[in-house]
């Protein structure tokens, strides 16, 4: 039987907020428009966050108002404080993100924090999320290696994953955020990670940067899970990852696991157009 996997689209937040230029509010709901017409499930669209850190962010609002919503689509936001929650309620986001990182380097660069003290700021957040009933995703940042702190041990990402677990995740995803994992450390950090939670409440995000993308999400697939997380034309890396280059891209992604039989239920047609556009507002 034919295997079903989701691709969560990423690309118009994850990937657009590392763009050296500003990205009009009018390109960035063209490329979410015609990506809401290719079959996902869920598209990550906006970041409330500080516009201070991240200037190609602070349009979050008008991206959601405007965009033309398919009612099948779950249109996502990053949310890391009580004020980026309520600017996403207030948008009438579908679903929230919170994000976390595996090592003490990435987190103090990232979030000006320890991770224990990362994790006890999303409290509030999680428990917003859940009185309002908004479905929160969880992410955790360097899985593999940290731009700052060399190696991470599997057991230091497991301790997030069960964090976030217990703040009420349906789901976590694992970043490769440099994109330099080999295959043997993935597999051994997932190991690590199945032990706090399932595979069918995992996701995997790696970066192509030495381009070990697709290796290391067929070691995800041996592990068991079936949710990745790519982005339209490879776009993204991250503001505090020096040198890490773009997710793996969608249309690659997609055209590696229909090799493999599996079924990820999007319009090849339409993803391409997708990735042109994304590679488009690039070269402007």
């Amino acid at each position: 039987m034919t295997e079903q996997v989701e691709i969560f689209e990423v690309g118009p937040r994850d990937g657009l907020q590392n763009e050296a230029r500003l990205i009009s509010t009018a390109d960035k709901v063209a490329l979410i428009d015609m990506l809401s017409q290719a079959g996902f499930r869920r598209i990550e669209v906006a970041s409330f966050v500080s516009p201070k850190w991240v200037p190609q962010m602070a349009d979050g609002a008008d991206v959601l108002a405007q965009i033309d919503r398919v009612e099948s689509v779950s249109y996502a936001a990053l949310t890391p404080n009580m004020r980026g929650f309520d600017g996403a309620v207030k948008a009438r986001a579908d679903e929230i993100a919170i994000f976390g990182s595996a090592s003490e380097g990435f987190s103090k660069a990232n979030l000006n924090a320890t991770i224990d003290e990362s994790l006890a700021r999303f409290a509030d957040v999680a428990a917003a999320a859940k009185a309002e009933g908004m479905p929160m995703r969880g992410y955790v940042s360097c899985v593999t290696d940290c731009p700052f702190d060399g190696e991470v041990a599997p057991g230091d990402v497991a301790r997030v994953v069960a964090a976030l677990r217990d703040m009420g995740a349906y789901e976590v995803s694992l970043g490769d955020t440099l994109g330099r994992g080999l295959p043997e450390r993935v597999d051994a950090m997932l190991a690590a990670v199945l032990e706090e939670m399932p595979a069918d409440r995992l996701a995997g995000h790696f970066h192509d940067t030495a381009g070990r993308a697709l290796e290391n999400v067929d070691v995800a697939l041996a592990r068991g899970l079936r949710v990745f997380d790519a982005a339209v034309g490879g776009l993204g890396g991250c503001p505090y990852a020096p040198g890490a280059a773009g997710n793996v891209a969608t249309e690659a992604l997609d055209a590696h696991l229909r090799e493999r039989e599996c079924d990820t239920g999007l319009d090849v047609n339409v993803i391409t157009q997708a990735a042109e556009i994304a590679k488009s507002v690039r070269r402007v």
